[in-house]
């Protein structure tokens, strides 16, 4: 994706933005949904983990259906646009160790071209 900043845009407030989904379908729904899937508590868990490790200019948020529900419990961490499928605290704690603090990637947790869910 080419940089899409313009010449007098200010500078981002944040340095990185992660949203997680954390949408519900109803019971049974044949693509499932993230909340379902226990979104929620790793939103909550990313949040305070970030908050504890001091990450400056970081701002993780609760996001609405991001349309990868097959592969829930999804994040997408913004600029990088890198999606991620953590299952667990440990795994929101490699992402946040790996990617938000030293700037690498957890590939063992990302979702990737290869993985296109049908659309609704």
């Amino acid at each position: 994706m080419a940089d899409r900043t313009l010449p007098g845009d200010p500078p981002p407030y944040f340095e990185a933005h992660v949203f997680v989904c954390c949408n519900r379908r109803p019971d049974g729904h044949r693509r499932g949904s993230c909340a379902a899937r226990g979104s929620e508590k790793l939103r909550d868990y990313m949040k305070a983990r970030a908050k504890e490790l001091g990450l400056k200019g970081i701002r993780v948020n609760q996001a609405g259906c991001l349309d990868r529900c097959e592969f829930g419990p999804t994040l997408v961490i913004y600029p990088e646009g890198v999606w991620y499928r953590p299952e667990s605290p440990a795994d929101i704690d490699e992402i946040l160790a790996a990617h938000l603090q030293t700037g690498g990637r957890v590939p063992r947790l990302m979702l990737t071209e290869r993985d296109i869910a049908p659309k609704d």
